[in-house]
């Protein structure tokens, strides 16, 4: 489909969503006229009053004719004294799609790209283009498929896709305010329905009478009908517009293969997959580790760190870039699954374009690590940017796992302190266990209805792995009030706990294969035996252990 005819559908459903508006205007005015001609005095005041309430919603929809602007996300802008490279491979790339380039780079920590246009005139007159490049992809992609991702996002340039997406907003947010403010006026209609209802029947139970049962179901039900048509209308626009943006996807895939390559193009929308997965374990598990104890991660490495991570674990990414699992198609999806993309760029011919461009993205930036802290400053909150840095990881992870390790709250904890009355430490366990009261506090534990009617060894074979969970984070705090142990960071794997060689753990609670003498798991263990016996336990945590190193 063609840009005119795509221009032509975007108007004749925004249209649409006016005339069905004034159909309904009309549909009310003339129903106010039928009844009034048979209604007089104070019944049609009402019926005056209920189709003004029910007008305004839809006048509002229909008549709040501006768009709003999209506000730009948390970024740095890239000039072009900054960054020369990149804004040369921009420029260069604009020129060979034969469109203008945009007239600014605003650097994300998103791992996407887009453009944007804000035209006038409803789209059919060009305005200022924007474009929201992530740094992570930067991070992660070849320069070869940077390229194709910035193609991509010229094809909908060259489509008039950015400069048609004005009137497809349009559309989509009038409806939905419309929708909005149908549902905001019967919900409004039900509180103020059950609060004199409550009231009502707070009077009767006052006199003594039996109170009669809130009920709203019926109310509210006229606006909900209303909506219920836009509801409709809404959903008929958003299936036309977005098989309409999946078209627009596919071909903008096939001029970034035309520019940049087959090869470039099908890589990249393998990679930024499992880039994306690789960029929420970095968040979830290193830039965010330490904001619990109020410690950010080194100065300019809270996002640049992801580097370190994606060096380190460089092969694990293999099998999900091999294998994409097939995606369900929506009608309501803007973008088709990306295996069905892949699919069609590597049945393209091969053009043998396979080495070009295969240096790092991030060689573009003048100065990665000064982007990355920029980035940080840009992004972050004003409450998270005011902790202080770490100046390690190391210590970050330190700090943060002396942080969990005292606020830990396993069920061991929670039974412990119920059973007790007391706080759930380590010396009260130890307590219970001589006192011969550990399994009747394990019959507490949340277990399984399995579990819970299991006698004797059989139960205490369910209980256990529960109960040592708790005991090895219960022991792990003690250790690490006494400073006795410290944990063993990596980018390529879980962080390990470090204890003295004679006390060596490992971080899932197996023995390490390092260390002369694994006492701290034999003596765990023997605590939570069938007889238990924590005199092992005891011993050690007597000991004067050297602090790891």
């Amino acid at each position: 489909m063609g840009v005119i005819l795509r221009a032509l559908r975007a108007l004749i459903l925004l249209c649409g969503f006016y005339l069905l508006s004034v159909v309904l205007l009309a549909a009310l005015i003339g129903l106010d006229a039928a009844l009034l001609t048979e209604v007089h005095g104070l019944l049609a005041v009402k019926i005056v009053a209920v189709s003004v309430l029910l007008a305004v919603p839809l006048v509002r929809g229909v008549f709040v004719l501006r768009t709003p602007r999209d506000e730009d996300p948390p970024g740095i802008e890239a000039a072009e004294e900054d960054e020369p490279r990149l804004w040369a491979l921009v420029r260069e790339l604009a020129r060979t799609m034969g469109t203008r380039a945009p007239d600014r780079i605003l650097l994300t920590a998103d791992v996407e790209a887009a453009v944007s246009e804000r035209p006038r005139m409803l789209g059919l007159l060009p305005g200022p283009r924007r474009l929201h490049l992530g740094v992570p992809l930067l991070a992660g992609l070849t320069e070869a498929q940077l390229r194709a991702v910035l193609v991509h996002e010229y094809g909908h340039f060259t489509g008039g896709d950015t400069r048609l997406s004005a009137l497809v907003v349009r559309g989509r947010r009038q409806i939905g305010r419309v929708v909005e403010g149908f549902h905001a006026r019967a919900d409004g209609k039900v509180a103020a329905e059950r609060a004199r209802q409550e009231r009502a029947a707070a009077g009767r139970i006052a006199k003594g009478r039996k109170p009669e049962a809130v009920d709203t179901r019926r109310t509210g039900a006229l606006y909900r009908s209303m909506a219920a048509v836009f509801t409709w209308y809404g959903r008929l626009y958003l299936r036309a517009s977005m098989s309409t943006a999946r078209a627009q996807e596919f071909a903008a895939d096939l001029a970034a293969a035309r520019v940049a390559g087959r090869e470039a193009t099908a890589s990249s929308l393998r990679d930024i997959p499992a880039l994306a997965a690789a960029y929420d374990v970095y968040v979830d598990s290193y830039a965010t580790l330490g904001l619990s104890v109020r410690l950010l991660p080194p100065h300019g490495e809270f996002f640049g760190g992801f580097s370190r991570l994606l060096a380190a674990r460089e092969g694990d990414a293999a099998p999900s870039r091999a294998w994409l699992r097939p995606a369900p198609v929506s009608p309501y999806d803007s973008h088709p699954p990306i295996a069905e993309r892949v699919l069609r760029i590597e049945s393209l011919p091969a053009d043998g374009r396979v080495a070009a461009a295969e240096g790092a993205a991030s060689a573009l930036l003048t100065d990665a690590a000064r982007t990355w802290a920029a980035l940080e400053e840009a992004v972050l909150e004003a409450e998270i940017l005011a902790f202080e840095h770490a100046t390690g990881w190391p210590e970050l992870l330190n700090a943060a796992m002396a942080g969990a390790l005292s606020s830990a709250h396993t069920p061991l904890h929670q039974v412990l302190a119920q059973y007790t009355g007391r706080p759930a430490t380590l010396p009260a366990l130890l307590d219970v266990i001589d006192d011969g009261r550990l399994w009747r506090l394990a019959e507490r534990l949340p277990l399984s209805k399995e579990a819970a009617a299991a006698k004797g060894r059989a139960f205490r074979a369910f209980a256990r792995p529960m109960l040592t969970d708790g005991l090895r984070a219960m022991v792990l705090t003690e250790f690490s009030a006494r400073s006795l142990l410290g944990w063993e960071f990596s980018w390529s794997r879980p962080a390990a706990v470090r204890l003295p060689d004679s006390l060596a753990w490992d971080a899932s609670g197996i023995p390490s294969e390092v260390g002369s003498e694994p006492a701290l798991a034999a003596a765990v263990a023997a605590a939570l035996a069938d007889r238990p016996d924590t005199g092992p336990l005891r011993a050690l945590l007597a000991e004067d252990l050297p602090t790891p190193a």
